[in-house]
């Protein structure tokens, strides 16, 4: 664990860190990001890793190489406080602090990039190159001095055809951009995916296999001394101020005593650490459920329904009617539902995937939900509720039609803006909220009325 020196005014914690980035998605940053947590953990080093941006896939595969969780580092969604207190703590609990960039390392507002320059974090890029030659060094050149006051330190090549491609790549790097090595072709380390992202980590059956094996193959690359190979530490501050809701938060415990219970299998998993943490530090108590495979809800006060990839289950989760019945029975008890995106498919009256077959689901929500070919919507957004101006992302390839009029509508950067829908206690949106944004706001969704709970 790195050291800490308290300075005039604050405590200082050191953390050797590293940004994972690259040129675009699909580059490879996930799996060269869980092969260093992998390798790290085999030298008994503790790593923690974050993900830049909303994301749920890529943290499931490095939650499996770092065996730690993975949290969003998000300057908009969070703030620039928010994320500070994150790498602050994790500093104090490890001994290397890893992150995966999103999507191209200047993509967004506020970019990777920013998100790196905010807290002197070194940067390595990732670069697929396995289409081109010369043209490798042109793209590293450009990552390098697009944003000259980033911490670049160097590139790494991936899905290099052969020890002479990886020369020929080596070579038309310029003399200030350090090589970092090449990874070559390798099926046996390909992550599969489909059309929100990567593949789940749990249905990758062989997914501890490919981590080793990509950490043993980049230990090759990099060499076996790793602290020559890693930047300097980073120096990492406490924010200057706590969150104050957050504090208060902890204080008065809203949820003391109430027990929320929250949909995790296959059908369902999109879900934030941070927002689990945010319900835990109100007092609530978290019990987890398969809509697919459990015959009742647990005996909860509270439902939370995540996203994920229900139109890929629509038969297993119509075909179990007493779930279906349950859930029904626990809106018609007026008690609170928080339902996102997928989960918000599931209370509709049916929903269609994408080869066009048709099954019930829940039925609380009037409407029809069905998969499209292309994305429908995808950013960054924010939306006033009652309870307060909370943050979040979208990102969904599914439409829904219904006769329910919305009680609000997001606001994004890009995208069209979401309904916001209210039905007794139900709150459901293709809207991923944030809880740390507002974590009054989000609490507020999960109490019982008044007089239901003692």
């Amino acid at each position: 664990m790195q050291n800490s020196r308290t300075g005039s005014q604050k405590e200082i914690r050191y953390c050797r860190s590293l940004m994972v980035t690259a040129p675009a998605s699909g580059q490879g940053k996930t799996t060269v990001t869980a092969a260093l947590a992998q390798l790290f953990r085999l030298r008994g080093l503790c790593v923690r890793v974050f993900k830049t941006g909303p994301d749920f896939l890529d943290p499931q595969i490095l939650t499996c190489a770092s065996d730690a969780p993975v949290y969003p580092l998000d300057l908009w969604m969070g703030g620039e406080s928010h994320c500070r207190e994150l790498l602050y703590q994790a500093a104090a609990e490890c001994d290397v602090i890893l992150i995966e960039g999103v999507m191209g390392l200047f993509d967004g507002e506020p970019s990777g990039a920013d998100l790196a320059e905010s807290f002197g974090l070194p940067v390595l890029a990732v670069i697929d190159a396995s289409a081109m030659a010369q043209t490798f060094g042109a793209i590293a050149f450009g990552l390098k001095h697009y944003q000259p006051s980033l911490n670049f330190v160097g590139v790494l090549a991936n899905r290099v055809g052969s020890p002479a491609h990886a020369a020929l790549l080596r070579d038309s790097l310029p003399s200030d951009l350090p090589w970092c090595g090449a990874l070559l072709r390798d099926a046996a380390i390909t992550l599969p995916s489909r059309h929100l992202g990567l593949t789940q980590a749990g249905e990758i059956t062989d997914l501890p296999e490919r981590i080793h094996h990509a950490a043993v193959l980049l230990e090759d690359v990099l060499g076996s001394d790793l602290g020559d190979w890693l930047p300097p530490a980073v120096a990492y501050t406490a924010p200057d101020q706590p969150c104050p809701m957050m504090t208060r938060i902890k204080a008065v415990r809203p949820l003391q005593g109430v027990k929320i219970a929250i949909a995790r299998d296959a059908a369902f998993s999109f879900l934030y650490p941070s927002n689990l943490d945010v319900l835990q530090l109100a007092g609530a108590e978290l019990c987890f459920f398969s809509p697919m495979h459990d015959d009742q809800l647990p005996d909860a006060d509270s439902l939370y329904l995540p996203g994920g990839y229900p139109e890929l289950h629509i038969q297993a989760l119509a075909d179990n009617s007493t779930m279906l019945k349950a859930v029904r029975a626990h809106h018609q008890a007026g008690k609170p539902i928080v339902a996102e995106c997928g989960g918000m498919l599931y209370l509709l009256e049916s929903l269609i995937d994408q080869e066009g077959q048709s099954a019930a689901m829940v039925g609380v929500l009037p409407g029809q939900g069905k998969m499209q070919s292309t994305l429908q919507n995808i950013g960054m957004h924010q939306a006033l509720l009652p309870e307060g101006q909370v943050r979040g992302h979208t990102f969904h390839y599914s439409r829904m039609e219904s006769p329910l009029t919305a009680v609000s509508h997001t606001a994004g950067a890009r995208g069209q803006p979401e309904a916001v829908y209210r039905e007794g206690r139900l709150h459901a949106s293709y809207l991923h909220l944030y809880f740390p944004s507002h974590p009054e706001a989000c609490v507020e969704l999960f109490k019982p009325n008044i007089g239901e709970h003692s």
